[in-house]
């Protein structure tokens, strides 16, 4: 008796690490993780399709006065996330206030649209129209780009300067569900600071959203 419950607690044991890693994984599996870009070093350009149909790389973005630009505010986001959805009237006023002074925001929905079919770009085209998008809203179809940018979360911000260096990497503010509770608005005082010859303080902050979700 004492050797069957012996084998049986032995069995158990076993069957518990051969089940264990694969119940760690449960539910992570569409999640990408990746690591990317650092503060100081140069971002990769891309071509990717925007929701009026036409490619589009960074050398190719104007600012909302036509002109070259002096940085890009990239915003990986998407139409899904609760967390995008809060941050997008705040995207849209990054863009009206900054754009004009050289800091144009463009935004790159990473999702795979197989596992989130409302981040098609049929739905990104839809939402283009619906808030009535003044900045560039591309696609990475091929889920080449945000991982090359380090991009984990929907919303994550990439400040970078006319030559592409990174100056900041995070979140928008530090209050996600109340804009006017923010006290804190990282992407606007980075640009300040780049402005002034500064560097942001912080440079990098904690990108609070929805985990990318990866093939």
């Amino acid at each position: 008796m004492k050797k069957l419950i012996l084998f049986i607690s032995m069995a158990v044991l076993v069957a518990g690490f051969i089940l264990a890693p694969k119940l760690s994984n449960q539910g992570k599996s569409n999640v990408v993780a990746s690591t990317g870009l650092d503060i100081g070093q140069t971002a990769p350009d891309f071509k990717l399709k925007n929701v009026d149909g036409r490619m589009l790389s960074l050398a190719e973005v104007k600012d909302v006065n036509g002109m070259s630009p002096k940085g890009f505010i990239v915003v990986f986001t998407c139409n899904t996330c609760p967390y995008a959805n809060m941050y997008e009237d705040r995207i849209i006023e990054l863009n009206n206030r900054f754009s004009p002074k050289g800091w144009p925001v463009i935004a790159i929905q990473p999702n795979d649209t197989n596992i989130k079919p409302g981040d098609s770009f049929e739905e990104m085209q839809v939402r283009a129209k619906e808030k009535n998008f003044t900045f560039p809203y591309l696609i990475d179809e091929k889920q080449e780009v945000y991982p090359k940018y380090g991009a984990t979360k929907t919303p994550h911000v990439f400040v970078l300067d006319a030559k592409r260096t990174v100056k900041y990497i995070g979140a928008i503010d530090n209050n996600p569900q109340d804009a006017a509770d923010a006290s804190r608005h990282y992407v606007a005082e980075a640009i300040e600071a780049i402005e002034a010859g500064k560097t942001p303080d912080p440079s990098v902050t904690k990108a609070i959203g929805c985990g990318i979700k990866g093939k």
